[in-house]
């Protein structure tokens, strides 16, 4: 029933955005940070290990915990939720995606507007000479081998393209994911815990633009009681249902 009332909304708008989390990667094998048992901050510190700081002082100590990550973005293929929504966008019926992931899933299953607000593992830039290198050219060594990369040309070391804790989001960005939010008359967040701002307090700006609400999550969220529609089941197979029966059979 509320895969149906969710298609119709989406069919009723016209101009749908989505917000993704790590949730809709978690079918992907990529870990998301916060579950109890195998979140990635289960059994750390996010600010000894993830921080600019922390990345500053200890780089060797970054890259260990972020060793597991790489491996599993890398390895990592899109779902069928990532594959929905990049489907939807195509027909016409989502008009972009805001996302808090690093993973890239999204633009391999095909989505074109994508406003990556924490980044992308997909480069590294040295902290010296800024020049930006293709992160596979670096991950063997930082795999397998747990080697720190630097720079070829001047020899700093080269930090990922994503957002540590310390650091502002991409202003352009971010300045159009705001403006996206702005522009809908419908949100679907999907896969995120809506926790880490300035983010999570995108939807509550969609409602007071007069925006509805659909929450696809495998948790509860602050801002449900206020949505149109709230889903708490597996991401990978409501989101392909929901463009199913919006689409077709062949949708």
């Amino acid at each position: 029933m509320k895969v149906k009332q969710a298609a119709d909304l989406i069919k009723q708008s016209s101009n749908t955005i989505a917000l993704t989390g790590a949730g809709i990667s978690t079918p992907s094998g990529i870990p998301d940070f916060r579950s109890d048992d195998k979140g990635l901050w289960a059994n750390v510190n996010p600010m000894d290990v993830a921080s600019l700081s922390a990345f500053r002082q200890n780089p060797q100590k970054f890259f260990d915990w972020i060793r597991p990550l790489l491996c599993g973005i890398f390895n990592a293929s899109p779902n069928p939720a990532h594959f929905a929504l990049a489907k939807l966008e195509a027909a016409g019926y989502l008009s972009g995606i805001i996302t808090q992931n690093i993973d890239n899933l999204h633009r391999r299953a095909g989505s074109k507007i994508i406003h990556e607000v924490h980044g992308s593992i997909n480069t590294l830039t040295c902290v010296s000479c800024y020049i930006t290198y293709d992160s596979r050219d670096f991950f063997k060594a930082c795999s397998e081998l747990g080697l720190v990369p630097y720079c070829e040309k001047c020899g700093h070391i080269l930090k990922p393209d994503v957002i540590l804790y310390e650091e502002q989001l991409p202003y352009k960005i971010w300045q159009a994911s705001e403006k996206a939010t702005q522009a809908a008359d419908l949100m679907i967040v999907i896969g995120s815990s809506l926790v880490i701002t300035p983010t999570a307090a995108l939807p509550v700006a969609a409602l007071n633009n007069g925006a509805k609400l659909i929450m696809i999550n495998n948790s509860p969220t602050y801002i449900d009681e206020r949505a149109e529609i709230v889903i708490n089941e597996d991401i990978g197979q409501i989101l392909p249902l929901i463009a199913k029966e919006i689409l077709g059979e062949d949708g």
